[in-house]
């Protein structure tokens, strides 16, 4: 510390030579020592070296003034307050000084110090009682009106101040006085920049501040004094609206017919301010300018129009009207004025179109009717800036008919007849036609929006251009040849071809490809690897068109593409020989190559960067239907490829995998018994339940090669592959496309008659381990896994199927079983009966009631999916039996078990005969008071009904008049089973009369409300078309169940103690799941404000009910951030009240690990509303953050909370 002190005074000493380049040097090496961390300054170092950098503030050198406010940001941090206090004092005084240098400087020396002030969220005072003695001396600069430069350095500082901090509350009425009176001054530049501070100071102010600059406002426009004021007025309005949407929404009842008024007065600057007004409005407040939206589209596109000296309609006309001479020159000042003017009038109305169109998707086909058109004609404007913007607002609105295609998802869309893709579909010809031209403008700029209005219009209705490709291609020609191109529009212009080409038929460009390949091949060649890249990627398309693979490809065997393959290859190789070129380049290559011919892919594979692109390629070429002959390269690449295998590239595996299953599939004969050895040396690793992808390519390998090369499986018997298998065979994790490639492959294995891997042997080692009673299988998963196993060896050798059949019969009879061995032994016995009719073994029916009696739950449900799984191997003989047996037996919760395993597995040709039966069975059990037998009744209800919707559908629909609560929720639970996410039969029936299985939320009964909830919350995930239209009726009944009922509310005597039962818990919470849903699936459909007050009701409710809105408001503020703004303040509280709120010393830990868990998910909501622009302005907010930060325990979770997003969003980037 001494050191440093001395280096500091010797430094000190010499800033004070007369010479300036020692002055320089000495403040940089000050500057350096106060960069870092480990300087500590005692008090008199501190006093020195600030009231010295002070001084150098007014050297008479500009160079080490510069250095001098430089060293002003890193000293804040290191010196005491009040040192810090004397800096902000001396600035402010030399800001008013007569020495403009010095004025300049200090300013920039303040805007400094407040940007280097730690924020108050970090718990430090220091901003505060800094900016608390700054806002007196800006306030008094600011009114001063004498010299205008400190006025303008002053009002920017205040507004830098405001940007950063919420601390001034108490100088807010004070500093709004103070600005106020600057909106009428004579200089343009002073309001300009008061607009700038009034528009920081409303994002923290209090609401009373707030309402008194919005009166004082109203107040003055409706006065309309002065135009030029009038003006500036408007213009404050649009800042504070862009600044503070969510606070100004209540007063644009009054706002807008002001604005609305001077739309009209023919001054052509109020007209822009006043449309710029609108944009903000339509951006900013939703949902109070929505009445109004009518108005503003009408004024947009009259003054989208708007040019009063330029006439199309005469640009053809003769030119002798132009020849006459204008002399009067003040009349071609106003000319030109006016069109100086007038642009920008367009501009703004284009820009404010495009906000329309960007925020209202429910209004598409009014758009499509009204603005579309309207846009499509100004694509001939001639100020190219105003162009630009037209095209923006085209694009905004095809991107906003893209996501109506999934929102949408409705078998009978296009048959309703307008929608706005039918409509965009025949307004493409209009389009086209106005593209044409501007395709061979000589702007860069128009050319470019043109392709990405393209590229955007295919992707919204691939195919549309089939008609109108010879109208483009030789505009797409024109930007590619053209030397004036920039490489931006190159690049442009190849992705809108690329685009084109994929989204439409190979035919509709084969006339076109002599005059496509030579600018395509240029652009392969050219120095810059972006267009390179994007060229590759063209003429891979480009050999698709030339020659599909697609043998029933329209005109494809009348086109001849002999004459261009030569071009395209040469100068693909070129580029793939090529040793230093761009990764991107090199892999596009590879593609390319890959899909004009095989060559090269040995080099290219032995490059580690270049690996998968290549293995993708091999894929390409070794599927392809041109039969290309691999045969000669065969012995390299099969043990390249095999030695990828034991890379830690997944990508890698999975594609080496499927490149070596196909060429086992087509090249057979050419594989030798050595490649397919060192590709079965690699492969035990990869057969593991740490990556079930991997281990599904791996068994479709093996079972390909059963097929192919069955001797080579000899090597399984007692080897690694085998001990793999068996173990993943007991994973848990096994199921889906795994489980499937592993029956493939044993029935493959079995069907090899390979010695050692017979029927028998495969037997018993997957039994083995059951049977030996050695240890029972940890998990109920393995135990079907095996049996579906059994099952595929059965199928597969079906001479030695009864004898298995008959000794599992006796593995479940033998009262010596273990409870493991019946449970196998019933489970394969279901899954061999569900393929084979076991009819033939009498005792079977026996043996599986009996073990309905079981002691053991796994034993009895497994005896219950037994006997129905065996059923649909021979419906007549088992169907009557099983229904039987529920009329008479007291075990009907199995039995119906085993009913809906009948339903869900059996063919529909096979049940029709038994539909009614089993109907009329249902019918009778399902007023049954035990929930579960009502669940599975429900389920089997639903799933009938499937089978026959015309007939069954009316009839469930019937039981919900009646009188058994039990019997409306059993109804009601069927109509969820009757609901996926694939199109069915029963949709159109569904949608007509979803809307009375719905009313039964009006129903009196609890219970039926919640189960109708439950189906309107599947309708709602898996097909939300069924319910989009029924929501303005079920959207109130929704938000009425979210609300507590005290009725339902009471209390239970437990012993000494009383607890708190709350009967309408489980009701709110399906509610709220339900609305959880519906911001996925019809977020358009829903009124944001009246969503998010049962939101905030939610956040003060049941723990259960809290975790769900905390984890719908991180929904929402990345999808509607405007409306969570507007209601931040109102959101904070119960936030807050969530993590201050401590748990009785006294309460058991299942309470303190709630709480946590409360905690966090609350913490998790707050760090997700953060993320939403301007959220920290808010005062709530801001003082919430300083809260947490003084908080050791609630920063910490913070914190991590914050590194967790991060580092997830960092994840995301990776995948994309």
């Amino acid at each position: 510390m001494a050191s440093a002190s001395y280096h500091i005074s010797n430094l000190l000493e010499k800033m004070t030579s007369s010479d300036k380049d020692f002055r320089f040097m000495a403040t940089n090496d000050l500057m350096t020592e106060l960069q870092k961390d480990s300087i500590k300054l005692d008090d008199d170092s501190e006093r020195k070296v600030v009231r010295m950098i002070l001084k150098l503030l007014e050297d008479k050198n500009g160079e080490v003034q510069n250095l001098a406010v430089k060293c002003l940001g890193p000293l804040v941090s290191k010196v005491k307050e009040y040192q810090v206090e004397t800096i902000v004092d001396t600035l402010c005084t030399n800001m008013l000084s007569d020495k403009e240098q010095l004025r300049d400087i200090s300013s920039i020396g303040l805007k400094t110090v407040i940007g280097e002030l730690p924020p108050a969220s970090s718990g430090s005072a220091l901003a505060a009682s800094v900016c608390k003695k700054i806002t007196g001396r800006l306030t008094s600069a600011i009114a001063k009106q004498e010299d205008v430069s400190v006025q303008l350095e002053a009002l920017d500082i205040m507004a830098d101040m405001l940007c950063r901090y919420s601390l001034l509350v108490n100088f807010h009425p004070s500093i709004l006085s103070c600005l106020l009176p600057q909106l009428t001054s004579p200089r343009l530049a002073v309001r300009k920049r008061t607009i700038m501070a009034l528009g920081h100071l409303v994002m923290s102010c209090g609401n009373l501040v707030f309402i008194d600059l919005i009166e004082h406002l109203l107040t003055e426009l409706g006065r309309n004094d002065n135009m030029s004021t009038t003006r500036t007025y408007i213009q404050c309005t649009a800042a504070i609206s862009r600044q503070a949407g969510h606070r100004i929404g209540e007063y644009l009842e009054k706002i807008i017919p002001l604005v609305v008024k001077f739309c009209n007065v023919d001054d052509d600057e109020l007209r822009e301010y006043c449309i710029q007004a609108f944009e903000s409005f339509v951006r900013r407040c939703p949902k109070e300018v929505y009445p109004h939206v009518p108005t503003v589209i009408s004024i947009c596109l009259r003054y989208l129009t708007y040019d009063p000296n330029y006439n199309f309609d005469d640009e053809d006309e003769d030119d002798n009207a132009m020849d006459a001479e204008q002399n009067d020159e003040d009349y071609q000042d106003e000319i030109m004025t006016m069109t100086i003017c007038s642009w920008k009038v367009r501009r703004a109305a284009a820009k404010c179109l495009d906000a329309v169109v960007s925020t209202r998707h429910e209004m598409l086909p009014e758009f499509y009717r009204s603005v579309s058109p309207a846009l499509v004609c100004r694509f001939k404007e001639r100020e190219e800036n105003v162009k630009a913007d037209v095209f923006h607002a085209y694009l905004s609105l095809l991107k906003q008919t893209r996501p109506a295609q999934s929102w949408l998802a409705d078998p009978d869309a296009m048959e309703q007849g307008d929608t706005p893709l039918t409509m965009l579909q025949s307004q493409v010809p209009m389009i086209v036609k106005a593209l044409h031209k501007q395709l061979k403008e000589k702007s860069v700029k128009t050319r470019q929006c043109c392709f990405n209005m393209l590229t955007e219009l295919v992707n919204v209705l691939p195919g549309a251009l089939t008609q109108h490709i010879p109208v483009l291609i030789p505009g797409i020609i024109f930007s590619l040849n053209d030397k004036s191109s920039s490489s931006n529009l190159k690049i442009d212009a190849l992705a809108c071809l690329y685009v084109i080409m994929v989204t439409h038929p190979a035919h509709a460009f084969h006339a076109h490809v002599p005059a496509l390949v030579p600018p395509v091949v240029a652009c392969v060649g050219d120095p810059f690897y972006k267009i390179t890249s994007e060229a590759l990627l063209v003429t891979q398309q480009l050999v698709k068109v030339i020659r599909p693979l697609d043998s029933q490809s329209e005109g494809s065997e009348s086109f001849d593409p002999s004459p261009y393959i030569n071009d395209l290859f040469t100068c693909t190789i070129k580029r793939l020989k090529a040793a230093d070129i761009d990764q991107e380049v090199k892999e596009r290559a590879i593609s390319c190559m890959g899909q004009i011919i095989f060559s090269h892919m040995t080099s290219a594979a032995d490059n580690e960067i270049t690996r998968l692109t290549t293995v993708k390629a091999l894929t390409l070429i070794a599927g392809s239907p041109l039969k290309i002959d691999l045969r000669p390269v065969l012995p390299d690449a099969v043990p390249i490829l095999a030695s990828f295998l034991r890379k830690n590239q997944r990508a890698l595996k999975l594609c080496t995998l499927a490149a070596l299953d196909i060429l086992l599939r087509n090249y057979s004969s050419a594989v030798t018994p050595v490649m397919v050895d060192a590709v079965l040396a690699e492969l035990p690793p990869l057969i593991s339940e740490s990556d079930m992808h991997v281990s599904q390519m791996a068994l479709s390998f093996l079972s390909t090669l059963a097929v192919t090369h069955p001797s080579s499986l000899g090597q399984l018997s007692g080897g690694n592959i085998l001990q793999q298998l068996i173990a993943l065979v007991r994973s848990p994790l096994l199921q889906g496309g795994a489980l499937a490639a592993m029956l493939d492959f044993y029935q493959a294995l079995v069907s090899t008659d390979t010695p050692g891997l017979g029927y028998m042997d495969l037997l018993r080692m997957l039994t083995g381990p059951v049977y030996s009673q050695s240890a029972a299988l940890p998990h109920k998963q393995a135990y079907c896994s095996i049996a579906k196993c059994v099952a595929a060896l059965t199928r597969a050798c079906p001479t030695e199927g009864p004898a298995v059949v008959g000794q599992f019969i006796q593995d479940v009879k033998n009262s010596r079983s273990t409870d493991s061995i019946r449970l196998l032994a019933l489970l394969s016995l279901g899954e061999v009966g569900h393929h084979v009719d076991l009819s033939s073994q009498p005792e079977l029916k026996t043996v599986i009631l009996d073990a309905f009696s079981s002691s053991s739950e796994e034993v009895k449900s497994a005896a219950s999916y037994a006997l129905g799984s065996i059923a649909v191997g021979n419906l007549p003989e088992y169907l009557p039996f099983v229904l039987q047996e529920i009329s008479s037996s007291k075990r009907q919760y199995l039995l119906l078990h085993s009913l809906k395993e009948i339903i869900s597995s059996a063919s529909v040709s096979g049940l029709k005969p038994y539909v009614e039966s089993v109907w009329t069975l249902l019918l009778k059990h399902c007023e049954c008071q035990e929930e579960g037998t009502r669940n599975v009744v429900a389920e089997c209800l639903g799933k009938l009904t499937l089978i026959d919707p015309e007939t069954l559908l009316p009839r469930l629909k019937g039981y919900l008049l009646s009188g058994s609560s039990y019997a409306r929720s059993s109804v009601v639970t069927a109509v969820k089973f009757t609901i996926s996410d694939q199109p069915q039969p029963i949709d159109p029936l569904l949608k007509n009369c979803i809307g009375d299985f719905l009313k039964t939320l009006e129903d009196p009964d609890l219970n039926v409300r919640r189960v109708a909830l439950v189906t309107f919350n599947s309708a709602a995930h898996n097909k939300p078309s069924l319910i989009r239209e029924l929501l303005d009726s079920v959207l109130p009944q929704l938000y009425n169940e979210t609300k507590v009922r005290k009725e339902l509310i009471r209390e239970v005597e437990m012993g000494p103690f009383k607890h708190t039962v709350d009967d309408g818990l489980d009701l709110r919470k399906a509610a709220f799941e339900c609305m959880y849903t519906l911001l996925d699936s019809c977020l358009d459909r829903l009124d944001i404000f009246t969503f998010l007050n049962h939101v905030e009701d939610g956040l003060k409710d049941h723990y259960d009910i809290k975790m769900l809105t905390f984890l719908m408001l991180a929904r929402l503020s990345s999808l509607c951030p405007s409306a969570v703004l507007q209601r931040l303040d109102r959101l904070v509280e119960p936030l807050r009240a969530t993590c201050t709120t401590k748990v009785k010393a006294n309460s058991v830990k299942q309470e303190f690990e709630k709480q946590d868990e409360l905690k966090r998910s609350a913490m998790r909501a707050v760090v997700a509303l953060l993320t939403i622009p301007e959220a920290e302005k808010s005062p709530l907010m801001s003082e919430f953050q300083s809260q947490i930060s003084s908080n050791q325990e609630l920063a910490a979770i913070f914190d991590s909370i914050q590194r967790d997003s991060s580092s997830a969003n960092m994840e995301s980037m990776d995948t994309s």
